[in-house]
């Protein structure tokens, strides 16, 4: 069965990412014990009215974490398809949500910021473990929903693709399979006419786009992404992240996935093993 275990700091959005398998139909179940895992999947494999299992694990666990890598090689090895998505945010976000929600953190008394550190030793296996890791520190409830969502749903076996467009200077998207920078292409943010605009408009498109060294990268960049893509749905890889970033993730970088999502997903040349693509633009809305 398809085992996915949910896991991660505190504060970013654990909750909100089991809701949102819960609703995908995943059979969920919060602070298990690692050592009880094996026995539960087990357990749940031999109903045939559930197909797929969320099991969340914390540091709330304690000692009980400990093996986890163990336990999760051990339900590879009986069959199951397992994936370990870890939930991340910077410690300043952590902090402003901790004080915003005046919770306590479970492993602090009065100083959260050490509890933190201390989660995150205690987390450090599962999080070499990850097969999935989403930085929630620029996201909402919604948007965190919505990713879930999207990385979970059903797919008829074929890969799930997903283009996205950010801003370097507000960090990399920790989700990214393959990152590509577009910096070196001239940018419109310094055309008068040009700098309000979004990468999604005509003009800053043609401006991006007809450029000689535009179309070579994006040539390239192509050609690339079908050996990638083709082989990720060769291995079983059930989806993909393809982040294209420029400076602050506006201009360039939406007109270039915009472009390369076209061309990937057209119906007359269309990657072998692909299913459904969507776009997503990170920073378009920020300043």
């Amino acid at each position: 069965m398809k085992v996915v275990l949910v896991t991660g700091v505190s504060g970013a959005g654990k909750t909100t990412a089991v809701h949102a398998l819960e609703d995908l139909d995943f059979y969920c179940v919060d602070n298990l014990p690692m050592p009880l895992v094996q026995r539960f999947v087990e357990l749940l494999a031999g109903r045939a009215d559930i197909k797929r299992a969320a099991l969340v694990t914390d540091a709330r666990s304690g000692e009980f974490l400990a093996g986890a890598s163990g336990v999760l090689a051990e339900l590879r090895k009986t069959g199951h398809d397992v994936e370990v998505l870890f939930l991340d945010a910077p410690d300043i976000v952590l902090l402003r949500r901790f004080s915003e929600t005046r919770r306590r953190h479970p492993l602090s008394g009065v100083d959260i910021r050490a509890g933190l550190q201390e989660e995150r030793r205690r987390l450090e296996e599962l999080r070499q473990e990850a097969t999935s890791v989403i930085d929630t520190g620029t996201l909402t409830v919604h948007m965190l929903r919505a990713l879930v969502l999207e990385h979970y749903a059903q797919s008829d076996g074929r890969l799930a693709l997903t283009f996205l467009s950010f801003g370097f200077k507000h960090g990399l998207p920790v989700e990214a399979d393959i990152v590509l920078d577009v910096r070196f292409l001239p940018n419109p943010f310094f055309v008068e006419a040009l700098s309000a605009l979004t990468g999604q408009t005509e003009e800053v498109r043609r401006f991006v786009l007809d450029r000689p060294e535009a179309q070579a990268f994006i040539e390239r960049a192509e050609s690339l992404l079908r050996l990638c893509l083709e082989g990720f749905s060769r291995e079983g890889k059930s989806y993909a992240t393809v982040a294209i970033g420029c400076t602050g993730g506006r201009h360039r970088s939406v007109a270039l996935v915009e472009e390369l999502s076209r061309r990937v997903s057209g119906p007359d040349n269309q990657v072998e093993g692909l299913g459904v693509v969507t776009v997503r633009h990170r920073d378009m809305s920020k300043t």
